[in-house]
């Protein structure tokens, strides 16, 4: 990150806080709530062009007390971990490729919408679609659905990047 940005938590606990937030999130996403202490690379707000740090807490850590997993989720790193890696216990690869590797990757977004601002370059997201329904009440129905079913919908969405150069 270049020197003489300021940047605050507050422009990652933004995000964070976003990334939680929408219909169908799991007990799980109810469970963290994510919050960033930047713990280097900025001196009174400002960065210094050396590496930011971010801390993340997990509040819930003791995986060990939890029950083994054996199948794994539809639409997750689950398969793919298991089968890379042979651990007999899904929920290892689970929590690999879980939200709190995800909350990491949004703080770190966070830090770079800081800086394509300075080159007045904004950043916007929106789900266009969850398992083809398009209307904001047919999504959540769809959603409500496959919770009830023990499943999982895909979904279209579509970032934007406005102000980039053109040349």
């Amino acid at each position: 990150m270049p020197a003489g940005l300021r940047i605050s938590e507050d422009d990652v606990n933004k995000e964070l806080k976003r990334r939680q937030a929408g219909f169908g999130r799991g007990k799980r996403m109810k469970l963290e709530k994510d919050k960033a202490d930047i713990l280097c690379g900025l001196k009174s707000g400002v960065t210094l062009a050396s590496p930011i740090a971010l801390l993340i807490k997990n509040a819930d850590s003791g995986i060990e007390k939890l029950h083994k997993v054996v199948a794994p989720r539809p639409g997750h790193a689950d398969l793919a971990g298991f089968l890379k890696y042979g651990m007999g216990d899904i929920r290892d690869v689970l929590e690999r490729a879980s939200a709190r590797s995800t909350a990491a990757t949004v703080g770190i977004g966070a830090l770079c919408k800081v800086l394509l601002r300075q080159f007045r370059i904004q950043i916007f997201s929106s789900v266009l679609s969850i398992a083809g329904a398009s209307s904001v009440s047919l999504m959540k129905l769809r959603i409500k659905e496959a919770i009830k079913n023990k499943d999982t919908v895909g979904g279209i969405f579509e970032v934007v990047a406005k102000g980039v150069p053109q040349d």
